[in-house]
């Protein structure tokens, strides 16, 4: 069943226009954690020349992307891949661009170490790693709106949060993902770009 989500909706175009500054003219992009299929869609649009490649562990979510997809017909975007960042192969080839967007703070930590390893090891050298949502800066909140929101999250479950960016940069650095910008959106989010450093040996 094909789902519509607010915040996709309401994001879409600030993400996109990061997207159209960092990102090379064409390429192919893995977007982790695609919900709805939303993003994928909207931006396939947008960027033609770029191929979209969602995945997410959800069946429903799944269904949900390939409708989208089937309604889009556009070449440019592939069906559903069945991705889950704890699993150490992601069963997916290079790509030249990686986007995950509001995952991490509602999922376990382990997560997060699991989707930057699986971004390191997919991502073609000089490639791009482009995270969005809430993070804490410093080991502080933004807002006190993002207090709040980390408080509700942890109140549904423990192991979720608003993740402190340091530790996802430094996290990042071990996998050879250099942290290059971090962009203010609006509602008190960022999205955060990393670069793949190429190979010294």
């Amino acid at each position: 069943m094909k789902q519509i989500w607010p915040a996709p909706e309401r994001n879409k175009d600030p993400i996109l226009d990061v997207l159209r500054r960092v990102l090379p003219a064409s390429g192919r992009l893995l977007e982790i954690a695609s919900g709805s299929g939303q993003h994928a869609t909207y931006f396939s649009e947008h960027l033609p020349d770029w191929t979209f490649f969602p995945s997410d562990p959800d069946p429903e979510h799944r269904v949900s992307i390939d409708e989208w997809v089937n309604e889009a017909e556009q070449e440019n975007l592939q069906r559903a891949r069945d991705i889950d960042v704890l699993r150490e192969d992601w069963d997916i080839e290079r790509m030249d661009a990686v986007f995950c967007a509001n995952m991490i703070h509602i999922a376990p930590w382990e997560c997060t170490p699991g989707l930057l390893a699986g971004v390191g090891r997919c991502l073609k050298e000089d490639g791009l790693f482009v995270l969005y949502g809430p993070f804490r800066i410093g080991g502080a909140h933004t807002a006190p709106s993002n207090e709040a929101f980390d408080e509700r999250l942890k109140g549904r479950d423990p192991t979720w949060g608003v993740r402190n960016l340091d530790d996802i940069v430094s996290l990042a650095a071990a996998q050879g993902l250099v942290f290059l910008e971090r962009v203010t959106m609006p509602a008190n989010n960022f999205t955060v770009v990393f670069h793949k450093q190429a190979s010294t040996s």
